[in-house]
């Protein structure tokens, strides 16, 4: 896989623009009662009008047969190796809700969780408690002291929270409690390393009285722990591609990943609907945007193939105001696969459509999996796909005399 920063002396500033719009969890599977996916499913008639004047393909996030995390799903379609530049989803939430981290701290992205009285997990995600019941619940957990280290904890939204670690001598090398499934009890901490032993006993304590301290809830009565990280060292994509990157995102973790690329994270709401606005309001400011809808992921997690269908036509709706626009380059693509029979992130190929001037459309009707997979841009890494926006934006000249 080439290194984005191989081609330096190719990229060029130009005024022209490019929006990437990241569909979380995009990908799916056929429901096994209609043969069809998701987005097959979906009336999407926007997306379907838009694919069929574009150029379309499957990308992988990783490697065949590889489910990812959000976090190396988004930084290979960045253009980052994602086996070479490895991030902790702690980091990440961190950097999204501006905590600072600083060279040796260690965080780690929280969910509250509900277990039975004999600790064996019922829900990973407490129900998706509101926010303005986990916030006073973070509160609580951040009044735990532990001898020789300072801890804090931070709400981030609905049943996720932030913990940071700071210290001397801590380490990221530690295991996750997460199980990734109920019916089982939380995981304990271990030590990856000999260096990693104080974290994780550290760890385990926070996880102790985290237990005692909330064991009187209905909801959120135990939490899990996982994606433990230090601060990450990424060469800036602005820098690397001579853009001025933007990034408009309503969810934490998302723009912690902006945050690591130094993108420019600009403040939104709560809604994919004030993201297109933001967008709008800011697009003379930036020649690159990344805009991220996350409804569609939370459905799969789900294992709601209903509610994902509704998610992808929602988003539909919103997409001429996305066109309309008219910027050089608008590629629509996901991080991973979220496939509602499956409940969880896949390894599958991921639908991707570029459009700009040179796509004229090539025969390909509709926007889905099976669509794509006849496209002209074939099965490519989800790395490439800067290079292909680059080139269709004038933005990348020729390689070698």
């Amino acid at each position: 896989m080439i290194d984005l920063e191989q081609l330096h002396d190719c990229y060029v500033k130009t005024d022209s623009k490019i929006i990437l719009l990241v569909v979380d969890g995009l990908g799916g599977l056929a429901h096994p009662n209609t043969r069809k996916s998701e987005l097959e499913t979906a009336r999407i008639p926007n997306l379907d009008a838009m694919a069929s004047e574009s150029a379309c393909g499957l990308t992988t996030p990783v490697l065949p047969g590889v489910a990812p995390g959000s976090g190396p799903g988004h930084l290979a379609l960045f253009g980052y190796d994602p086996l070479k530049y490895i991030i902790g989803r702690g980091a990440l939430e961190a950097l999204g809700i501006d905590v600072e981290l600083k060279p040796g701290d260690v965080a780690a992205r929280g969910n509250f969780c509900t277990v039975d009285d004999r600790g064996t997990l019922v829900d990973r995600r407490a129900g998706r408690i509101p926010t303005e019941l986990s916030a006073p619940l973070c509160q609580r957990l951040d009044e735990i002291q532990i001898n020789g280290v300072q801890l804090d904890v931070f709400p981030v939204q609905d049943y996720r929270f932030v913990l940071r670690l700071r210290g001397e001598g801590l380490s990221e090398e530690v295991s996750e409690t997460d199980p990734q499934i109920t019916g089982v009890e939380a995981l304990p901490v271990n030590p990856l390393s000999n260096r990693a032993t104080r974290t994780s006993d550290i760890v385990n304590e926070f996880v102790k009285q985290a237990k005692e301290a909330l064991m009187e809830e209905e909801r959120g009565n135990m939490v899990l722990l996982r994606g433990w990280a230090q601060l990450p060292d990424l060469p800036p994509m602005g820098d690397v591609y001579k853009l001025n990157p933007a990034a408009v995102a309503a969810y934490p973790m998302y723009r912690g990943l902006a945050t690591v690329a130094k993108m420019e994270v600009i403040p939104t709401g709560k809604t994919f609907s004030d993201e297109v606005d933001t967008l709008h309001k800011n697009y003379r400011d930036h020649d690159f945007f990344f805009i991220h809808y996350k409804p569609a992921d939370a459905a799969g997690e789900d294992g709601d193939f209903d509610a994902k269908v509704k998610t992808l036509e929602d988003l539909d709706l919103l997409i001429p105001r996305l066109r309309e626009l008219n910027p050089d380059v608008l590629m629509v693509a996901g991080d991973h696969a979220t496939p509602a029979i499956m409940a969880a992130h896949s390894w599958h190929p991921v639908p991707f459509m570029l459009n700009s001037a040179l796509t004229k459309g090539e025969g390909v009707n509709g926007f889905s999996e099976r669509d794509c997979a006849m496209g002209s841009i074939g099965r490519i890494p989800a790395t490439n796909i800067m290079l292909l926006a680059l080139s269709h934006a004038g933005k990348l000249t020729k390689y070698g005399p």
